[in-house]
């Protein structure tokens, strides 16, 4: 199903400019993007997910403020284990979904491995006020609890 954007939707293309936008202070994208790691784009820090979605060589992002609707194209798809989390994570080339405060809902592109089996990630949320964890949840109801420092940037 194609997502209509609004007038307020943004997208970038290409590497090189992705990585200029999150090493700004451009307001333009409502994404405060951060770059900790050479050719790496950590997504969302602006939602307090810093280090969430550690996605490699971006070619193109979209994100409509109106709506919350994100998508984020890579060259090819990525996996990156948390250590803290003692979690692998994989991202294929296309991770979509909405952001809202705290929350990033109907998420796909992103598995965790649970054991034998990859299970989809479709809700991602942190506690208002802040607690210290970080919640998932997959499409079936099952879900699990971090801490937030498990995510950070260089994890």
């Amino acid at each position: 199903m194609a997502v209509q954007l609004s007038e307020k939707a943004v997208v970038v293309k290409g590497h090189d400019e992705c990585v200029h936008k999150s090493q700004g202070t451009d307001r333009e994208i409502q994404l405060a993007w951060c770059v900790s790691i050479p050719h790496t784009c950590f997504l969302l820090s602006r939602f307090h997910y810093s280090g969430l979605l550690p996605l490699e060589y971006i070619e193109e992002v979209t994100y409509d403020e109106e709506t919350g609707y994100f998508r984020v194209k890579q060259r090819s798809k990525s996996s990156h284990k948390f250590a803290l989390a003692d979690k692998l994570v994989s991202y294929a080339d296309e991770v979509k979904g909405y952001l809202q405060p705290n929350r990033i809902k109907n998420l796909s592109g992103v598995h965790a491995k649970e054991f034998f089996f990859w299970v989809p990630i479709g809700d991602i949320s942190v506690d208002e006020p802040p607690t210290g964890k970080i919640h998932f949840k997959s499409y079936a109801g099952l879900g699990d609890s971090f801490s937030v420092e498990a995510f950070a940037p260089g994890q």
